[in-house]
């Protein structure tokens, strides 16, 4: 009696079974074609992962083996860049899955959604123009599937775990990447009074979450590129839909894309300072030479900064902002020569407090200009030598022309300031002795130089230390040789054409939106210069 009973039931399972084939209307047939063309993914990817991975020749690229519900698994990793506590747990969930958990599971996207409790799971495919390619997997072809395996081993170098499942029809991308880091702080360049007191870092995730912490907003867009034929470095732009300006977010795009495509690219060796170069050869390219300013045109063209807060109002104004992964700073564009004159205290302090910081700075700006070209006209022209300025000219003769103690003032200061970047910190005390005391004290005494012309060159190097750019500041100082080495030759009219030549340059570079390098100045915007030159409501 048992056993008809048992009989019955498995042909009435078997009924069951056919009436539901029948019922979908799939022939078996077909239904074992795409379980056997999907099976064959596995093999593929695995062929072609082994064959391109230098497995057994590079120690810290591992491959481990997994048994997930019955059907055989391989995953990748490279140690260091994998958070083993994290993929412990992952691989624990995994390990419990049961064969019949995996019937009638085909697709990757599936598996995730009941059998992988993690949040960074992704799978990869091959892009298209319009985004990943459609189609099912078992429809691709070789080189799809090729461009699928080099997303994987790129991801991979990042850190993330590729895993492959027999029976699924992608690969797997697990994001439990755990890159050695430092906190972030606040920078040393940038440190303010008052406000946050957090910074970039080198992580490119962490960067990211510094920025969208702060614009909780839908339409702040990140857009990810992969740039470096061998670095593979991830690059962010970064910008408010709405607000950029629409001509050059999709101009900044294709920019960046051709870095993608461009097959001379193996590195950006230096970060972002590699990108930006990349940017300028290929607008000059495009025969935009007035934005890039030639080779030699001083003035930056796009604005640095490792405080998120800055980067953040920034972009709230509508400027884009490009992430270069491994770096510490973020890039702001586009930019003008005002741009860089604002500074974050300038913001977190009263109106008339900021307003004040702000006079100071621009103050100090004029200084930096024009200090060491002015005393140079007042000692040799003696028609612009007021009575009142009699006690700050020297009345006895110098062995060196003055011209020579600026120049090489100027070298001598720049020296010491890169001796004092590559100086241990125990050892800075004794670099300042060395550079005040004895090479300054010996410097005049020996007749070499004289105290005014000391006095004017510590003066302008201390009031550069007020501007937030370094790079700008670089700018300014090869206007001001410019300009003493007019004076020297022509006088009041030499320094006169030093700063026009100077403003000539800056009036025909053009930013990458192909706007003027001197708005709102040229063409002349009184609100909009308001604004950048003083301190406003929030």
């Amino acid at each position: 009696m048992e056993e008809k009973r048992r009989r019955f039931s498995e042909k009435g399972k078997k009924f069951s079974f056919r009436k539901q084939n029948r019922d979908f209307g799939k022939p078996r047939r077909e239904k074992d074609d795409t379980i056997k063309g999907i099976e064959k993914m596995y093999g593929k990817y695995l062929k072609i992962m082994e064959a391109e991975l230098p497995l057994g020749e590079s120690f810290d690229l591992l491959e481990r083996e997994v048994i997930i519900g019955g059907r055989k698994g391989t995953m990748f990793f490279v140690d260091g860049l994998t958070d083993g506590e994290l993929m412990q747990r992952v691989m624990d969930y995994l390990m419990k899955v049961q064969p019949e958990d995996m019937e009638g599971i085909v697709t990757s996207s599936r598996f995730i959604a009941g059998h992988l409790p993690f949040l960074d799971a992704t799978l990869a495919a091959p892009k298209t123009e319009n985004g990943p390619a459609a189609g099912e997997p078992k429809t691709w072809t070789e080189q799809q599937i090729r461009e699928c395996c080099a997303q994987a081993q790129a991801r991979l170098y990042a850190g993330l775990v590729p895993l492959m499942v027999e029976g699924l029809d992608q690969i797997i991308i697990i994001d439990a990447r755990d890159y050695p880091l430092r906190s972030v702080e606040e920078p040393d360049k940038e440190k303010s009074l008052r406000g946050a007191r957090d910074g970039f870092t080198e992580s490119f995730m962490q960067n990211i979450a510094l920025i969208r912490r702060r614009l909780r907003d839908n339409n702040l867009i990140f857009r990810n590129f992969s740039i470096g034929n061998l670095s593979k470095s991830d690059v962010a732009m970064v910008y408010i839909r709405g607000k950029a300006d629409p001509a050059l977010v999709e101009h900044t795009k294709k920019l960046l894309r051709g870095m993608e495509q461009e097959p001379d690219l193996d590195a950006l060796t230096v970060g972002d300072q590699s990108l930006l170069e990349k940017i300028l050869m290929m607008t000059r390219r495009e025969g935009k030479k007035r934005w890039a300013g030639g080779r030699f045109n001083p003035f930056p063209k796009v604005r640095y900064s490792q405080r998120p807060d800055i980067i953040s109002a920034h972009i709230a104004e509508g400027k884009i902002a490009i992430i270069v992964d491994n770096s510490p700073t973020v890039m702001l564009l586009p930019v003008g020569i005002f741009d860089f004159l604002q500074d974050v205290d300038d913001y977190y302090f009263p109106q008339l407090t900021g307003n004040y910081f702000r006079l100071l700075r621009t103050l100090n700006f004029l200084v930096i200009l024009f200090l060491t070209p002015v005393y140079l006209l007042l000692v040799n022209d003696e028609v612009f030598n007021p009575d009142v300025l009699l006690f700050f000219v020297p009345d006895e003769p110098f062995a060196i022309p003055l011209i020579w103690q600026f120049l090489l003032l100027e070298i001598a200061v720049d020296g010491l300031k890169l001796a004092s970047l590559n100086t241990p910190q125990s050892l800075g005390m004794s670099l300042s002795v060395i550079g005040a005391l004895i090479l300054g004290e010996f410097s005049i005494e020996s007749g070499w130089f004289i105290p005014q012309t000391i006095l004017c060159m510590a003066v302008v190097a201390l009031a550069s230390f007020t501007q937030p750019s370094i790079e700008l500041s670089y700018g300014v100082k090869f206007t001001r040789v410019l300009m003493l080495i007019g004076t020297y030759l022509f006088g009041l009219w030499g320094m006169i054409a030093g700063a026009a030549v100077s403003f000539l340059v800056m009036a025909s570079t053009r930013t990458l939106s192909g706007g003027s390098y001197l708005y709102p100045l040229i063409p002349f915007r009184w609100n909009a210069l308001k604004r950048l030159l003083f301190r406003t409501e929030v």
